[in-house]
């Protein structure tokens, strides 16, 4: 709609007749006087709104929030339901407990994001611009590296990785079924670890200047021989996708804001954070370092005992987890997760805030209402994260193999020929896959970013079809992986080395982004519902675990994103040589 052009004339005629002027004496209270004479405070009067009023102010404030949430988490299930229900011809069981926990989720998240964004967010921004100039670096690197760990024992799906565990046959793969049972505390201890060495190295990289791409190499190349070397051992082999799955969980709404915001206020602190490549790094670095720690974890486990020592372990914690504690059923143990997540977190910023830094928070109430909300969402969002995502996302992908293969909850199976149902199940992770990763908030803000780094070269809306793509096969090569029981290396290893080779073409730029679009992707919604519908699915087929989904919806993006960066640039390149030619031309043609 083309905007409509005034005289400036009747324009200001238009002001003047229409205006009202209004004293400023009727606008303001009349000053009072004490019997001496002197001007009292004006205290106003207390609000006394109706509820009709709180309504109408509240509304605006809650409407925006629950929107953004309802756009992530509704089309999804929708899209869930009616698969099951159109597809596979199946109902939905216990759909009022799954619909209760999906308003849940919805509910928790727009709580713990706001929370968020009130509580969390200013300590990292105010650490952030007054850490350098008060201590020296390697104090500095110390809390970088300690608040790391605190915020991954805060990421919301660190609970859905947790409770995967229950799944798991120990006496199939008892490495496993220990790490994520009785050695989980040490697991997320480790993913902590990775996520911390990961932001202290961007930090370093902000303030001199390093580029990605020998980091890249650096990190990813004792992470893919450690993978061939767990590979080879038919037990350890099965921790590998757990392994490489970490790396998506650990990138999530808390780690990324907060520690990123933290590096680049030092940065700037420091007067290195103006480049193009401020911003870009850690999510990297973050989503490699948990997968190498978790890998030597395995071996440590390996290590202190051989497979049928820990298998009888694995066992006794089996028969242990039976009889569960108060605090490790549903509410408490929800409600226990959130202060433990949340809590220590807070602490150890404050205790920064209050005898490292000496300074104190502008709006106390304001921080403090905020990290109440954040408490009480990861609290609202664990509740409804097991009854309602965990659960729709473990039952469709226990169903999808129906499709095509035989399985006792459908008694009609398989419904389809084996061709056309391998096919329906593929195209059903695939949409599921591209669908999630373009409902992702953080996808949009990386798009508009790129589109400004690149001045317009690199769109926002292809950058986002690309890591959708991308995402959208990885999920599926993921699915298939666990219908046909491949080994995990045998894709990964191929799938890293085809990114290693087209870093190496790539431009600094591009390389930046297309590594970090592989975690900008797993949000609080998608990881836990792609790592339902995998496990689900690999229970389905028999499958000895159904890890390694996660994974290769993190490869898929960053193939995609380098190689349509390195046609981009071909594109550029071509432009300008015909421009050139034709300049060349002209100048040859006698005048």
């Amino acid at each position: 709609m083309s905007a409509k052009q005034y005289r400036f004339g009747a324009f200001l005629q238009e002001v003047t007749l229409r205006q009202h002027k209004v004293s400023y004496k009727l606008l303001v209270p009349e000053i009072e006087t004490d019997a001496a004479g002197n001007e009292l405070p004006y205290r106003p009067r207390a609000l006394h709104p109706t509820p009709l009023q709180v309504l109408h102010i509240v509304r605006p404030y809650v409407g925006v929030r629950l929107a953004e949430q309802l756009r992530a988490v509704v089309p999804l299930a929708l899209y869930l339901v009616l698969f099951q229900v159109l597809i596979l011809r199946e109902e939905v069981t216990d759909s009022w407990v799954i619909g209760a926990g999906l308003v849940a989720v919805v509910l928790g998240l727009m709580l713990f994001m706001e929370g968020l964004k009130l509580g969390l967010m200013p300590f990292g921004e105010l650490i952030g611009g007054t850490l350098p100039a008060r201590c020296r670096l390697p104090v500095v690197l110390a809390v970088i590296f300690l608040l790391g760990i605190g915020v991954t024992f805060a990421e919301p799906a660190i609970g859905a990785l947790k409770a995967a565990g229950q799944i798991v046959d120990p006496e199939r793969a008892p490495y496993l079924y220990a790490l994520l049972n009785g050695w989980s505390e040490y697991l997320v201890l480790v993913v902590g670890i990775g996520v911390g060495a990961a932001a202290v190295l961007g930090t370093l990289r902000f303030l001199y200047g390093v580029s990605l791409k020998p980091m890249i190499y650096a990190t990813l190349a004792p992470t893919l021989l450690l993978t061939a070397y767990l590979a080879a051992d038919p037990e350890l082999s099965k921790v590998l996708g757990l392994a490489w799955d970490c790396g998506a969980v650990t990138t999530g709404p808390v780690t990324v804001p907060l520690v990123l915001s933290l590096g680049i206020g030092i940065a700037v602190a420091a007067g290195k954070g103006q480049t193009s490549l401020s911003g870009f790094g850690i999510v990297t670095l973050a989503s490699l370092f948990p997968v190498l720690g978790v890998m030597l974890l395995g071996l440590a486990l390996a290590a202190s005992g051989d497979a049928e020592q820990v298998l009888l372990q694995a066992q006794a914690l089996q028969q242990a987890a039976a009889e569960p504690a108060w605090y490790e059923r549903t509410p408490g143990a929800e409600v226990v997760g959130g202060l433990r997540a949340v809590v220590p977190l807070v602490l150890f910023l404050f205790l920064v805030l209050h005898y490292l830094l000496r300074e104190r928070l502008s709006h106390p109430g304001a921080i403090a209402y905020g990290l109440v909300l954040t408490v009480v969402g990861m609290i609202v969002f664990n509740v409804g994260l097991s009854y309602g995502l965990a659960k729709l996302g473990g039952q469709s992908g226990g169903l999808v193999p129906a499709a095509f293969f035989s399985i006792e909850a459908v008694a009609e199976s398989p419904l389809y020929s084996l061709l056309l149902g391998l096919m329906i199940a593929v195209a059903f992770a695939w949409i599921l896959g591209f669908a999630a990763t373009l409902a992702e908030p953080a996808l949009n803000a990386l798009g508009m970013t790129v589109e400004e780094l690149t001045n317009g070269a690199f769109r926002k809306r292809l950058l986002m079809l690309a890591v959708a793509l991308g995402v959208g096969v990885g999920i599926a090569v993921g699915v298939l992986k666990i219908v046909f029981d491949l080994p995990i290396a045998a894709l990964l290893l191929p799938g890293y080395g085809l990114a290693l080779v087209l870093t190496w073409f790539s431009s600094e730029e591009f390389v930046n982004v297309a590594w970090d679009s592989a975690g900008v992707t797993t949000g609080p919604v998608t990881v836990p519902l792609v790592l339902a519908m995998g496990l689900g699915f690999g229970e389905a087929v028999g499958a000895v675990e159904g890890f390694g989904i996660l994974s290769m919806a993190s490869i898929g993006p960053i193939v995609a994103v380098l190689t349509t960066g390195l046609w981009i640039r071909w594109k550029i390149e071509r432009r300008h040589a015909a421009q050139e030619a034709r300049a060349d031309r002209a100048q040859e043609q006698p005048a």
